[in-house]
């Protein structure tokens, strides 16, 4: 590596210690160089040598931090990252990025105006799952792709500790905790849809946000896509239903890297980021004589170390970050309608 790049986390919560500090310490291109930790210290029992501040100007006043993550609640990412910004760092930030079009415009004018660089943590798109579809799609044996089913289902029927999350605050609720990822999943492998229409519901007692949401998203040429999810599923269903003129796809939703990283694996684990065997999408095609034809197809591995390598070289080559920003801002203009 060329250079590496001397990173803060605002925060050491669950996201913390699962979705970013493995990476940063475990990727040759960054420097685990400090935390933010108001109450309880624990990150450097994880990572010796790492700085541990008591609050958040303390750490965007270092002169050594060149890249600030912000994963802390949804709510404070727009004067978060603003002042990160502002402090001549570049930025990683959590879905979902902002509450709305306006606020994530006004963020990249002023990336752009600072000379510094925005990124969005969508780190899904390195998911098994994703990475699978993905080369299935891309492969043609489906035709030409006409329905398509994305859900993420849960059950939690009980209203969650995480205030930000179940508070009506800016950009709380389901849709924008879920809404990103499916949002996403979809936009980046099939571009911006024509239009789209939005159902949102809550069911779980007492709830003061939402616990449901449908989106259906029209395409050119008569495709249609539809995301959903909801905390009150005690069946999951398949999690990725795609139908074309020429086939089926269908998988259940098993990558498995955070449940490893939350049992402590280390990502130089052999087994890190690969599926069961069981675990194999179903591929139907039907041939020249109007038969099925099933097969199965191997998951590819799940890495989430290729965002922060796609991070790595945005900073340090210039290299185009995959997550867009007219992606970014199509999905905040559907979630924010």
């Amino acid at each position: 590596m060329e250079k590496a790049i001397v990173t803060g986390l605002l925060a050491f919560g669950m996201s913390g210690k699962v979705f970013h500090a493995p990476f940063i310490d475990a990727h040759p291109g960054f420097k685990f160089h400090s935390v933010l930790e108001r109450n309880q210290k624990n990150a450097v029992q994880e990572y010796p040598g790492v700085k541990s501040y008591d609050n958040f100007d303390e750490l965007i006043s270092d002169p050594e931090i060149e890249l600030v993550i912000v994963n802390t609640p949804n709510f404070t990412h727009v004067d978060y990252t603003r002042r990160c910004l502002q402090a001549g760092k570049h930025v990683l930030v959590e879905k979902p990025f902002t509450p709305t079009s306006a606020e994530a415009k006004e963020l990249f004018d002023l990336a752009r105006s600072v000379g510094k660089k925005i990124f969005i943590y969508h780190n899904r798109r390195w998911d098994s799952d994703c990475t699978s579809i993905q080369k299935v799609v891309e492969s043609g044996q489906l035709g030409q792709i006409n329905e398509v089913h994305y859900r993420y289902d849960r059950y939690r029927k009980a209203i969650g500790p995480k205030t930000f999350k179940e508070e009506p605050n800016p950009a709380s609720g389901l849709l924008y905790d879920l809404g990103p990822h499916l949002l996403d999943q979809a936009i980046s492998l099939f571009g911006k849809p024509s239009s789209f229409y939005k159902v949102l519901g809550k069911h779980r007692e007492n709830t003061k946000v939402d616990d449901y949401f449908m989106i259906h998203l029209a395409y050119p040429n008569d495709l249609n896509i539809f995301l959903t999810s909801s905390l009150l599923v005690a069946d999951p269903q398949k999690a990725f239903v795609l139908h074309g003129s020429a086939g089926s796809f269908v998988k259940g939703r098993s990558d498995v890297q955070e449940e490893q990283l939350l049992k402590g694996m280390k990502l130089s684990n052999p087994v890190y980021g690969i599926e069961p065997a069981e675990s194999k999408g179903r591929l139907t095609i039907i041939d020249d004589q109007g038969n099925p034809q099933v097969s199965y197809v191997d998951s590819e591995d799940g890495n989430y170390i290729g965002l922060f390598e796609a991070v790595y070289q945005a900073i340090v080559n210039d290299v185009p970050y995959p997550v867009t920003e007219d992606q970014i801002i199509t999905q905040l203009e559907i979630l924010e309608a």
